[in-house]
């Protein structure tokens, strides 16, 4: 092999080291860390921004809408603006930052009770029908799942599962097909049913067992005083027996009153006990069940008493790993402060449900509850005099331990335009 040739294989080997290694390198990981946008509030810091050794991170002279101080943005007006690094006078890396409007809601960390009704009646499960001729279920026979939902009945909205019975005896007495109008995930299609007389109770049955609400007890996020609208929960509603989220027609929330704590273990999540009315102390609708919380209106602002002016809030980039404090109740309506800690945090540019990591460090929550408990998923998190997300879901095998989920994306399902001014929030 000429000695040409050999150089140019050691050379291409000694290249191709240097561009994989390159990634692993101090300043390589930090330059890359940077991003090329940042988005701040009003009065606000942007946090701590990533250095470079020997860069050097430069406002532009006479710029009116940002300033520095120290390794922070901070916004002093609504407006674009860019922040530039430089190596001995040499521009690396531009970041261009956009400040908006100061803009703030109020934490919750009340118990609430949830009454959800379903749009048309949902499907959760199949029985069998004793007829003269053996047993049948005339509703698998007609090909319907657990976690249909039942829309119409021969052209006629169904609402409720009282909607349900007149056409089944009326079919049943004429021996007749119902012409049924369901939905399955996101397709809607037709089907036959003709009811059987069952010989054990007298009278005609269709072989579904059917739900036309659901309740449960949650804890209040934010309420946003411009717009009235609130946040709650923190995660999706799903039917107890189907695990399908509940496509909700409708929907209340009330006030509720933790009676008593299960305390959760290893492997054993545990759970707040509460009563509510679902017809006394109403407090808001439901118009929207989603993969981040429960979102409506509330009738008027309920305090929390604790913190019941309205709080900046921090987007998913602000937020640290570090101390931070939940509002949530252990007894009765009274809403206390807990501590905890801020284990990792993901700043995410698309919304996602699982952005932080938080354990429960306070003392009393612990002796409590052991840490998180069902009930309490909605909490809000409080970090540096910000609302920054709320508690979701708990980890199973650690329960002082579970997820959060950023503020900003709640608000977003919500409705809420945070890009927007005040004066734009209060007109929509």
């Amino acid at each position: 092999m000429k000695a040409t040739e050999i150089f140019r294989k050691t050379l291409g080997i000694l290249l191709l080291v240097a561009i994989v290694s390159v990634p692993f390198f101090k300043p390589a990981q930090t330059y890359f860390s940077i991003p090329d946008q940042v988005t701040i509030f009003k009065n606000q810091h942007s946090g701590t921004i990533p250095t470079l050794a020997s860069a050097e991170t430069k406002v532009k002279a006479g710029d009116t809408v940002l300033r520095q101080d120290g390794n922070a943005l901070i916004g002093n007006e609504v407006g674009d603006s860019s922040v530039l690094y430089e190596v001995a006078g040499l521009p690396i890396k531009k970041v261009d930052v956009n400040v908006l409007d100061d803009f703030k809601v109020i934490p919750g960390g009340q118990s609430i009770g949830v009454k959800l009704h379903t749009l048309g009646v949902l499907i959760v499960g199949h029985h069998l029908v004793e007829t003269s001729s053996g047993k049948v279920s005339p509703g698998e026979d007609a090909k319907i799942k657990v976690g249909d939902i039942l829309l119409k009945i021969n052209g006629k909205d169904i609402k409720q599962m009282s909607d349900v019975a007149p056409f089944v005896k009326k079919a049943g007495e004429n021996q007749e097909a119902m012409k049924l109008t369901m939905k399955r995930n996101d397709e809607t299609f037709e089907t036959d049913l003709t009811p059987k007389y069952d010989q054990k109770d007298s009278k005609y049955r269709i072989g579904l067992y059917i739900r036309d609400s659901a309740a449960g007890i949650g804890t209040m996020t934010f309420y946003h005083p411009d717009s009235k609208k609130y946040g709650a929960l923190g995660h999706v509603i799903s039917d107890m027996d189907t695990r399908k989220p509940i496509e909700i027609h409708e929907g209340t929330i009330v006030r509720s009153n933790v009676t008593s704590i299960d305390k959760g273990s290893n492997g054993v999540p545990g759970e707040k006990h509460a009563r509510f009315s679902a017809k006394e102390n109403r407090i808001g609708s439901i118009t929207r069940n989603s993969p981040f919380g429960i979102f409506g209106e509330l009738d008027k602002q309920v305090d929390n008493g604790l913190r019941d002016e309205p709080m900046p809030i921090a987007l998913s980039h602000q937020v640290k790993e570090g101390p931070a404090k939940i509002l949530t109740v252990l007894e009765g309506e009274k809403v206390e402060e807990f501590d905890v800690e801020i284990v990792s945090t993901v700043p995410q540019k698309f919304p996602a449900t699982k952005g932080m990591i938080v354990k429960i460090t306070d003392p009393k929550l612990l002796k409590v509850t052991g840490g998180i408990v069902q009930g309490m998923s909605g909490s809000p998190i409080i970090q540096d005099g910000k609302v920054v997300g709320a508690v979701t879901h708990v980890f199973v095998n650690d329960p002082t331990s579970g997820y959060g989920v950023h503020i900003e994306w709640m608000l977003h399902e919500a409705g809420i335009d945070i890009y927007k001014s005040k004066s734009q929030q209060k007109a929509s």
